[in-house]
């Protein structure tokens, strides 16, 4: 199975990153969850829920928000790990995350 994640910053701005099998095997959904909530801490990111819960879409959009364009240019080791932690969350084969209307499609 091959994944496909694009992170849309503009519509002249997308970063997409292919993945297959052997990419994601290597990480669980507890270990993606956990990789998304460290960034997320680290990247100083804010819960966009008012209670201060974090989900998990939140997470996703606001470490990419967060990450900044530089982190998917050019497709580096970053990307691709969040990349693959966006895909085995969400267990999709085809994921948009779209940044600047903050909606994962």
């Amino acid at each position: 199975m091959s994944y496909t994640v694009i992170v849309s910053f503009d519509r002249d701005r997308e970063y997409e990153i292919m993945l297959h099998d052997g990419d994601v095997q290597g990480m669980d959904k507890k270990q993606a969850r956990t990789w998304l909530a460290r960034e997320f801490e680290e990247l100083g990111c804010v819960p966009s829920n008012p209670v201060g819960k974090i989900l998990l879409l939140d997470m996703i959009l606001n470490v990419a928000k967060h990450a900044d364009e530089e982190c998917f240019e050019g497709g580096g080791e970053w990307a691709r790990t969040y990349a693959i932690a966006v895909a085995v969350s969400l267990e999709r084969s085809a994921i948009r995350v779209d940044v600047a209307n903050f909606v994962v499609g």
